[in-house]
């Protein structure tokens, strides 16, 4: 049977939000998977910024589009669902950056499955 544990994005300090200050490859550290179990990962954004703008997460490479998922986050203070669980292992780096440096946060979680 599975063993599910909840562990904090490992680019994130206590749990506290990335503040993405890249704006090209390669992006802010947001999560480095383990080497063994699976990861499940939920990312949400946000953008503080008062335009909208656009976050690239580079998905274990930087191939587009293999690699690349890309959101366009309106001006608003609100969390946005970005990656809704999706496994990730073999210690795969996911990265962000956008179009413009530390106006974009992320926050997550991911569900350890050994």
């Amino acid at each position: 049977m599975a063993n599910f544990t909840k562990q904090l994005l490992s680019g994130s300090t206590n749990g506290r939000g990335i503040k993405v200050g890249a704006t090209a490859t390669p992006g802010t550290l947001v999560h480095t998977a383990d080497s063994t179990a699976t990861d499940e990962v939920w990312i949400y954004a946000m953008n503080t910024d008062s335009s909208s703008r656009t976050l690239t997460l580079e998905w274990g490479g930087t191939t587009d589009p293999d690699d690349l998922i890309e959101i366009t986050l309106g001006a608003s203070p609100g969390l946005t669902l970005i990656v809704p669980g999706l496994p990730v292992d073999g210690g795969v780096v996911v990265r962000a950056f956008a179009e413009t440096a530390d106006v974009v946060t992320v926050h997550g979680y991911v569900n350890r499955i050994e």
